[in-house]
Parts: structure tokens; sequence; C-alpha cells
């Protein structure tokens, strides 16, 4: 599973690498939505959240779905303008007025994002203008509580008082914390955007990407980009109807979170995260997907746990457990496969041993692969 970018005939100055200051205000209210998701800097959103003003956290609580589950397109609207760049703006400020400036029919049918994400990658109809979608999303607002449900119902009836509503908001983040957060954020993302932007210039698109993530590569002679991730997805940066663009925005609080904007219509954005724990490399969705169909049948249960205390040969192990060797044989290839056990000649014997480290760090790998 992933997400492509089609890249073929993109000149090379239309991928960027810029930093987005209301791409990190999203992030930094995930965090404060979501801070389990963010072990690192979870001593910085109890802090924020505890000093922040009653009626601000009423109303981030109000529209939290636009960053609480699901990442919304509106805080990157640089990507959506029509007859735009497609690159970022250089202030909050600034790009809450490319905000301003998507159409009322974008700007609804992104806010309610979660209301339509099955057809995220075809595009829906604006619940504007269309009945059923209408519908839909105040079926899935009413799920999510009250709160949610009068933001829609409102953001429905009347598109352009809760425009003004929610930049409001984001500017009274701002004034409460954010503009702290980007006076030490600013210096370290320009750093990296620079750094990558020279490497793209110097070394290519693929040493560039190599250093965004290794879930991130180049293939098809170098005219895709894929994406390593636990959902489907293509878009093209080279959609006539957008006009030719590929922007890298760098996060410093983004960690686990890779996302790409892949909506029809807009150009696309791939958002990383920098200065992540220094871990192994993450397992790519494949592999962590062998792994725990690996790890679900009782038989190779058993066998991990023989070979957790113990290398075992196949016949041992098939001593052990009460089975032939042929079929020991089988489940002992499935653990190899996903790369979960480790296999030593000796002699004419060859002893299997479960590799702890790997099943240590599964429980990682799979967070860390289903919120990238």
């Amino acid at each position: 599973m992933s997400v492509s970018i089609d890249i073929t005939g993109l000149p090379p100055e239309r991928i960027v690498f810029e930093a987005s200051p209301l791409a990190e205000l999203c992030i930094t209210l995930h965090v404060l939505s979501e801070p389990g998701h963010h072990p690192g800097p979870a001593g910085w959103a109890n802090a924020t959240a505890g000093a922040l003003r009653q009626d601000l956290a009423e109303r981030l609580c109000e529209a939290d779905f636009l960053w609480r589950h699901a990442f919304s397109d509106l805080f990157m609207p640089y990507s959506g303008l029509r007859g735009g760049d497609g690159r970022t703006g250089r202030t909050l400020a600034e790009e809450l007025d490319q905000l301003d400036r998507l159409d009322d029919d974008q700007f609804v049918t992104t806010a309610l994002e979660f209301t339509c994400l099955a057809a995220y990658n075809t595009g829906a109809p604006s619940p504007l203008a269309d009945r059923a979608t209408r519908a839909r999303a105040l079926e899935l607002a009413t799920a999510r509580g009250p709160r949610q449900l009068d933001f829609t119902e409102r953001l429905l009836k009347d598109p352009a008082s809760v425009r003004a509503w929610v930049r409001r908001l984001l500017e009274d983040c701002d004034d409460a914390f954010f503009a702290a957060v980007w006076r030490e954020a600013e210096p370290v993302l320009a750093a990296d955007t620079r750094h990558k932007t020279e490497l793209l210039r110097r070394k290519g698109l693929s040493e560039a990407l190599a250093e965004v993530s290794p879930a991130v590569t180049l293939e098809d002679g170098g005219g895709l980009i894929r994406i390593d991730k636990l959902t489907e997805g293509h878009t093209s940066a080279v959609d006539p109807a957008v006009g030719p663009g590929l922007t890298f925005v760098p996060s410093r609080f983004g960690w686990p979170h890779l996302m790409v904007l892949h909506r029809p219509g807009w150009r696309p954005v791939v958002h990383y995260p920098i200065g992540s724990p220094q871990l192994p490399p993450p397992a790519s969705v494949e592999l962590l997907k062998l792994r725990l169909e690996a790890l679900a049948h009782p038989v190779r249960i058993q066998l991990c746990r023989s070979m957790a205390r113990a290398p075992h040969t196949t016949g041992e192990l098939a001593g052990i457990l009460g089975i032939s060797a042929p079929e020991v044989s089988r489940h002992l290839g499935v653990l190899k496969k996903a790369g979960l056990i480790t296999a030593r000649r000796r002699g004419r014997y060859v002893n299997y041993q479960l590799d702890v480290l790997a099943v240590a760090r599964l429980s990682g790998e799979f967070l860390e692969g289903i919120l990238r």
C-alpha cells in the first residue's frame, strides 16, 4: 500500500522544499489533542494545554476534527489555490490570506474532509450543492458530538461566518502559544529546507528523498515518487488543470506522521517530520503486514516461545510441539520471510532462534505504520 506522485516531465525548479507556519500550527494543534501520538513534546503539550484560556480551549474542542484524527488540507491552502504557484507563505498571516482565497466549495469540502475520506482519491460533490453529501456530513458530525454537529450545521448554512470564525481561532492560537513555537521552529525548518534544496541541486532528487524519509522513494526511472503508507492513492504533480508543482514541507513537531496531500485538483504536498528519534529505519508496510500475519498463527506463536528461550533445530521443535518436521519447516519459512527469526548452521544442523529485538520493535513499528 502506498501513495504515488507522478512527476514525469516535472521541471526540477517546480520541486521545492519550504517551511509552512500554517502547516506547523496544524501539527501543534494535533499534538495538543493527541499527546499520546507524540511522546517527545508531551511536556510542552501538557503545559500549553494547561495555560489556555477556557474560551480558547472550548473553541479548539469545537473544531478539533480538523486536526485530531485527520489533518485537514485547509492547513495547506497554497496547494489548492487556482492560478497560484503552490508556494507556501512566509508568515502565518500570509497563509491565512491564502486560506481566505479558497472558494466556498473548496473550504467547506476540505473542512468536512472526515465525511468524504472514502472518496478522497476521486473527489466528492460539494455538500453545498449535493443533498446526499450534505446529509452524510450531518450524519457523521452527529456521531462525533454536539459541538461538531453545530460547527457543521453553521458551516453548511453560512460558510462566510465560519471562515471568519476559523481565522480568528487560528490567530488567537498564534497569540496564545504558536508565535513562540514558530520563533524557535522557523530557523530549524529553514535550515532543513536549505539543506534539502542544496542536496536536490547537487545530488539529485533520489538523494534528497532519502533524507526526507526511508518511506519515500523514487521509482520508474525517476518519473514516480512512492510514499509507503497504509493507504492507497495516486496524484500528479503535472496536472495541467492546476499547474505543475510539488512541495515538501518539514515539521519539527510532526514525527511519526508523514502526510501526503493528494486531493484531486490540488498540487501534491509531502509534509515530513525532522528531528525524529534516532531509531532504526521504519519497517515497510508490506514487512509489517508479513510480521503481523506470521504471528497470527497459534503454532508459530508456540514456535516463537521455544526459540525465544534457546536455539532449536527443526527436529527439536517438531518434538516439542508434537508435529511433523515438514510442518515445522513451513512455519519457520513464514517466520524467516517476516524477518522474525535467525538461522545459524552448526555442522549438519541448523539452529533457529527468535530475533528478540525485531519482535520488541514490532509494537513501535505497528504504531508508526498506522500513524504515518
